[in-house]
């Protein structure tokens, strides 16, 4: 029996609120974790939707796992089911980055959360690894793509290259190898490859604080940020360390270590950001900007996917994002476990989350509350 609307919304609303509040990790634990719930349990797509919106997220700018939310509510339920997801996903990590806030104005300094963070990480490695395996299975759909996949992994650590030109670079060699005979047959129209440069920006001159200056420096943002969220640093040193002065660098680094030991999106540190410079109402206002492109930009792209994957031109090239997109994420995880998996209870608890994933199907936000568990006995231990 098919779910009504209603129905549809409140499912999205339960979801996403819950992954609001336990997707600690960054944006590839997030998509893990997504792929966990929307496709192994309770199979509102398959692999291949998953991976199309998964390709689709890294053509725009904007917080991928935020923008994965939004795809798979239009999916469900229409404009309602995109709203309700993107707002559910973000709104859990904006009211505990504002209490966090709130005590960091108050008492000067950040609340620990070492040793909560030393046990889920673990489990975070384990989920990552586990949707990577799922995803390329199906995204790998000849030696050829898979290839292509490991290329794009080197190619990260070896020559550093941007995230975004692996990804388009990756889609676009592929799209042209794939039909090279058609290729041979036709002349192709020039490709436009939109580049987002962020500016110089001269020695640090204060400027009077504002509310719609503040909101049109986080809609420029959201609107033109590609990358990790080393990127959004620099977005955010340059305009608010250097071309505004309203922060002080060592303000801007505790914004990112907020955004970072809270679950949901990164780009949640705009949150902090905004309460530091005009309390509540500040906060609103610059989570408001920075995640406003993402839900505009899914409006436009969804609806467009399945002509991009009907093409033969389009369909390889988003295989060639989509196996780029797990290059780099393979690539992220290993910069993870690197940091995660430092001792040997770490590396247990990793092997154990993995095992009950695999094996059990184990619901991810048990496995997370467990590693939380660990990590705080672990600290009374020590």
């Amino acid at each position: 029996m098919q779910s009504s609307r209603p129905q549809k919304l409140g499912e999205l609303a339960l979801l996403f609120l819950r992954l609001g509040f336990t997707s600690f990790g960054g944006p590839a634990a997030h998509i893990a974790l997504m792929h966990h719930e929307v496709v192994e349990r309770r199979r509102w797509l398959n692999d291949q939707e998953f991976l199309d919106l998964l390709g689709a997220t890294n053509l725009i700018p904007g917080p991928n796992s935020t923008e994965m939310a939004i795809h798979i509510g239009y999916m469900q339920a229409g404009w309602p089911g995109l709203i309700v997801a993107g707002i559910c996903f973000i709104v859990p990590a904006m009211v505990i980055v504002l209490g966090l806030a709130w005590a960091y104005v108050r008492f000067g300094s950040l609340p620990q959360a070492q040793q909560l963070l030393y046990g889920i990480k673990p489990v975070v490695i384990a989920l990552i690894a586990q949707a990577i395996w799922n995803l390329g299975r199906k995204a790998t759909k000849s030696v050829f793509l898979g290839v292509c996949g490991v290329v794009i992994l080197v190619l990260y650590f070896v020559i550093r290259l941007n995230e975004v030109l692996l990804l388009l670079g990756g889609g676009l060699i592929i799209m042209m190898l794939e039909n090279r005979r058609t290729l041979w047959k036709a002349t192709l129209p020039k490709a436009s490859l939109p580049v987002w440069i962020a500016a110089a920006a001269p020695a640090a001159i204060v400027t009077a604080f504002s509310m719609p200056r503040l909101f049109l420096t986080f809609l420029k943002i959201g609107a033109t940020l590609y990358g990790s969220g080393y990127v959004l640093l620099a977005f955010l040193r340059s305009d608010f360390v250097q071309r505004l002065g309203w922060l002080t660098d060592q303000q801007l680094l505790d914004a990112i270590a907020v955004g970072q030991v809270t679950p949901g999106p990164l780009f949640t540190t705009a949150t902090f950001i905004g309460y530091l410079l005009g309390g509540i109402p500040g906060g609103l206002v610059a989570t408001l900007g920075i995640f406003l492109p993402s839900f505009i930009f899914v409006a436009m792209l969804n609806p467009l996917i399945p002509r991009l994957r009907s093409s033969p031109w389009t369909g390889s090239f988003l295989d060639g994002i989509n196996v780029a997109s797990l290059g780099l994420m393979t690539a992220v995880t290993i910069q993870l476990g690197q940091s995660s998996l430092v001792d040997w209870f770490t590396a247990a608890i990793a092997a154990i989350s993995l095992l009950l994933l695999l094996r059990f199907k184990l619901n991810s936000t048990w496995l997370i509350a467990g590693g939380a568990l660990a990590g705080l006995a672990m600290g009374l231990v020590k």
